[in-house]
């Protein structure tokens, strides 16, 4: 059970010791300079007269992802006036006031910019089958992120009513995970009204494979454009979904195998105007889901419905990575409040992960996690993490051999 902290120890004064994470933070900087050095980063950054430098508030900014006990603004600051925090991470005390300004006068690009390079540098993991390989597969979803009642520009009105009556507010994640690197490859963050089909079709990338869930499959003029686009797709279907059958295909010995029961070319919707097709349809049937419809404009000499079964299975890759995210780097607290300052706040996430990725060797499984959050809190060192996400992977592979 989660220690909840007593009144007398809310009221104790933060302690360097209670802060971990050091190591992350000093690759986050240097990995951080190099970038910068391929940028103009100019305005009120190159003033002399400014205290508070751009690397400093970008370490200390991750500084509070990365150490749970630094939950609010107001207690960053505070830890910014312990010496070994002023050492290595910002040279002076911060105010509220100056931490809650850089926002404003950072541009996300720059944390792009380096998120998109250390994507780069992390080696995929090869294949389980060498003929999924053709093709780069990115896995696209979105998360909703509880917002604050005071940031307005994030008013969504959906989900579950507030108690108090209240409008709900939240704030969009909108990712493109590459599925057979095992790792994101984009993202972007808005309201959470707005239409996540509307923000894909903003990133499509000429030539790139998609695979979503039943949400993507609502709108079918969607699914026209993206083929229109030069883009590759594969789509559940949702279950009020109209077919016509245009062309029953064969189901091989492989494609049962995985799940396949039915495979055709078919044409989506019931008006005219909303005919899609021809289209595959591979029918999948699934122990916890029931049938599943994926739809794809693949070839069947490009994708084989076994291919197409295995690729869509794939998706919960980024469901994986969401909780992740999520639980690890603590994304449920708000440090900054603006939409330019809550982008800065998730690409500073994303960038974590992936340097923590890059520091273990792989993205942690939930038994890695456990030994994540053993690191986090101080009871395993760097070293121990390490060997025991190893000896982790060492168990995974010896028995996916078995098998």
């Amino acid at each position: 059970m989660r220690h909840v902290p007593t009144a007398h120890e809310a009221t104790q004064p933060l302690r360097e010791e209670d802060l971990r994470q050091w190591r992350l933070i000093d690759v986050f900087r240097q990995r951080l300079g190099t970038t910068m050095q391929k940028l103009s980063v100019g305005g009120s950054w190159v003033d002399p007269a400014r205290g508070l430098k751009l690397a400093e508030y970008l370490s200390l900014f991750l500084f509070a992802q990365v150490n749970p006990i630094l939950a609010t603004t107001r207690a960053l600051c505070a830890a910014s006036q312990l010496a070994r925090v002023q050492r290595e991470l910002c040279g002076q005390s911060v105010s509220l006031g100056s931490f809650s300004e850089a926002q404003h006068l950072t541009d996300p690009a720059w944390l792009e910019k380096l998120f998109i390079e250390l994507a780069a540098e992390i080696p995929g993991p090869a294949p389980v089958d060498p003929h999924q390989a053709w093709q780069q597969w990115f896995a696209r979803d979105g998360s909703l992120l509880s917002a604050l009642p005071r940031m307005h520009w994030a008013l969504f009105g959906g989900g579950k009513a507030k108690r108090s009556g209240g409008a709900n507010n939240a704030v969009r994640l909108h990712l493109s995970f590459n599925l057979l690197e095992d790792k994101p490859a984009s993202m972007r963050v808005t309201d959470g009204k707005t239409c996540e089909r509307k923000t894909w079709r903003e990133q499509w990338e000429k030539g790139a494979a998609y695979v979503g869930d039943r949400y993507y499959a609502e709108d079918y003029k969607t699914l026209r454009q993206v083929d229109k686009h030069g883009c590759t797709y594969v789509i559940r279907l949702c279950d009020q979904a109209v077919l016509t059958i245009l062309e029953e295909l064969p189901v091989e010995a492989a494609d049962r195998a995985v799940g396949v029961v039915r495979h055709a070319w078919v044409q989506l919707g019931r008006r005219p105007e909303d005919h899609v097709g021809p289209v595959r349809v591979v029918w999948v049937h699934s122990a916890t889901a029931g049938e599943l419809r994926i739809a794809s404009n693949l070839p069947v000499e490009k994708a084989s419905a076994e291919l197409i079964s295995v690729i869509y299975r794939r998706r919960w890759q980024i469901e994986g990575f969401f909780k992740w995210l999520k639980c690890l780097l603590n994304c449920r607290h708000w440090l900054a409040e603006s939409q330019r300052g809550v982008t800065i706040q998730l690409y500073l996430a994303l960038i974590a992960a992936l340097l923590l990725q890059l520091m273990v060797g792989q993205r942690p499984n939930r038994r890695m996690l456990e030994l994540i959050r053993l690191y986090q809190m101080g009871w395993a060192t760097l070293d121990e993490l390490t060997n025991g996400v190893l000896r982790e992977s060492q168990r995974l592979a010896a028995r996916s051999k078995k098998s």
